[in-house]
């Protein structure tokens, strides 16, 4: 009982706390400051700046100055501010309907006693596992329940001994999410190897890491908001960073992505068009490319339409790692490092340690 009120007590702070009350578990430099959970009345908005386009048909193209275009239309976004918007990548857009339909039947019609024993807890460097509504850190009660999936979840190596049932509560989720997530693999090392062009580096000197790599793929419903959740002043998702390579976010039915642009630390309300695919550099990718790519500040906010506020929101995110035992250190080319080389395992979970406990980290 001890532990449940301060694990409450931690939550209701975490409403009113700051990134910088936490700076010490980072592990790249973050000067910005922001409150965790969006003040209605309180915050800034940038309704100016515009994230930017860039068309995956350049790079995807056999023409080498095509290519070209597209890594330096990417890196320039990326190392502004670090988010950009992916048109003519590829995938159907269908393929992302269908993916909410199935999300939102997921959550919906699952007993909460048939999720219960998939609980969330550390495998490798990643938490995995179902996190119940204002349960997704031990520091901000979230309004959004999450299913984190990673590679072995959906058996994509043929294990001959995987089991379904011990990665999913119903049989057919697996098949039906496999089809996105083996889209989005296939963006993978192209847009990997674009930014690493950007930043003249050997443009294939990730492919064998990203070849059947790690990857969090994460379910999120965020339920219709009540009167008590409103009032409350905890926000659909905390302000975090993404502590990863890079995140491949299908656009989502329903807004509420909000973006802190570093140079004013105003927010900005990203709508992307539907069909595209919102990518995110995270803190794997600011070390290795020695601060030159941000991982860059986001959160979940209210719909800017009141009426969207009584309907359910969804989205699928999938997070791109390397594995554990991979060393991150800083690309040759890119200055004097300002980071030492580290494991995957060490670094990711010292960062997450803010998330669900010091005893979290591997040391």
């Amino acid at each position: 009982m001890k532990d449940q009120k301060q694990q409450s007590d931690r939550k209701s702070q975490g409403v009113h706390a700051s990134n910088q009350d936490f700076s010490h578990f980072e592990q790249v430099k973050k000067a910005q400051q922001y409150r965790l959970a969006e003040a209605e009345g309180v915050e800034q908005f940038d309704t100016e700046f515009t994230i930017r386009c860039c068309d995956m048909r350049l790079a995807f193209s056999d023409d080498r100055q095509e290519r070209e275009t597209f890594a330096q239309q990417l890196g320039q976004a990326m190392e502004r501010i670090g988010f950009v918007i992916l048109i003519n990548h590829g995938i159907d857009p269908e393929l992302y309907r269908e993916t909410e339909s199935h999300i939102r039947r997921f959550f919906e019609t699952i007993p909460e006693a048939a999720r219960q024993p998939y609980l969330a807890q550390r495998h490798g460097s990643v938490n995995q596992g179902y996190f119940p509504i204002q349960e997704t850190t031990i520091i901000h009660p979230d309004l959004v329940e999450g299913w984190v999936f990673c590679r072995r979840a959906f058996n994509l190596d043929n294990d001959p001994e995987y089991k379904e049932s011990q990665y999913w509560p119903e049989p057919g989720y697996a098949a039906a999410f496999r089809k996105v997530v083996r889209a989005h693999e296939s963006l993978i090392q192209p847009l990997m190897q674009s930014m690493l062009r950007y930043l003249g580096a050997d443009p294939h000197c990730y492919d064998e890491k990203l070849s059947a790599t790690n990857f969090g793929f994460r379910l999120n419903y965020y339920p219709a908001l009540d009167a008590g959740q409103l009032a409350s002043g905890a926000g659909r998702m905390l302000g975090h960073e993404d502590v990863d390579l890079f995140t491949l976010l299908p656009a989502s039915s329903v807004d509420g992505l909000q973006v802190l642009n570093r140079e004013n630390n105003r927010w900005i309300r990203l709508q992307a068009p539907p069909g595209s695919i919102i990518l995110n550099t995270g803190d794997y990718m600011q070390r290795i490319s020695n601060d030159r790519f941000p991982s860059t500040t986001h959160r979940v906010g209210r719909p800017t339409d009141r009426s969207l506020w009584n309907q359910p929101r969804v989205s699928f995110p999938m997070a791109v790692y390397v594995w554990e035992e991979e060393i991150l250190e800083v690309l040759p080319g890119l200055g004097e490092a300002k980071y030492p080389p580290v494991s995957a395992v060490e670094f990711h979970t010292a960062i997450t340690s803010k998330y669900y406990g010091e005893g979290y980290a591997v040391k």
